[in-house]
């Protein structure tokens, strides 16, 4: 788990992150791309869809896709039970779910602490890879929300949704 704070931190030399497991991995994203976390509710399923869109659930009167972050980072699919969390972040066609396995934990840390993808990669990591937060226990894997989400594509399927 994270620890929760970095004491002395300026604001804007900060990054609060939370991380969440994906397929045993720990990932995170910083906390103001994050709206709720919510539980798993089954979804309706969108034709046409990409494979990684587990279907599309109502927000309180708001059509939110639900998209299985696992397939999204090319690993094996979730098989979802009421254990498993929705992530909700906001995407530039509206709000969308992120299936998860759990959340662990929240941490504040310097924006300098994340090593760049590139330069730990080998320049070999997704777009969607801001970078690596090493901790004692392995490496966690801060991600680009705005990189990560489908886009053209999903907003036609969600039109023919909302349409319907």
């Amino acid at each position: 788990m994270f620890g929760t704070e970095a004491p002395g931190l300026s604001a804007d030399g900060a990054l609060e992150l939370i991380s969440f497991q994906v397929d045993g991995q720990e990932y995170c994203l910083d906390i103001q791309d994050i709206l709720e976390i919510r539980g798993w509710t089954p979804p309706s399923p969108i034709a046409h869809a990409p494979d990684f869109i587990t279907g599309v659930v109502n927000l309180r009167g708001v059509v939110l896709p639900v998209m299985d972050l696992a397939r999204r980072l090319g690993r094996r699919g979730l098989e979802p039970s009421v254990r498993n969390v929705v992530i909700v972040v906001q995407a530039a066609y509206g709000p969308v779910g992120l299936l998860v396995e759990a959340v662990c934990d929240n941490r504040i840390v310097a924006r300098s602490e994340v090593q760049p993808a590139a330069a730990a990669s080998g320049g070999v990591a997704p777009d969607f890879i801001q970078g690596f937060l090493p901790l004692e226990r392995g490496m966690v894997t801060v991600l680009k929300l705005a990189q990560l989400l489908p886009g053209a594509e999903l907003a036609a399927a969600l039109s023919t949704v909302e349409a319907a």
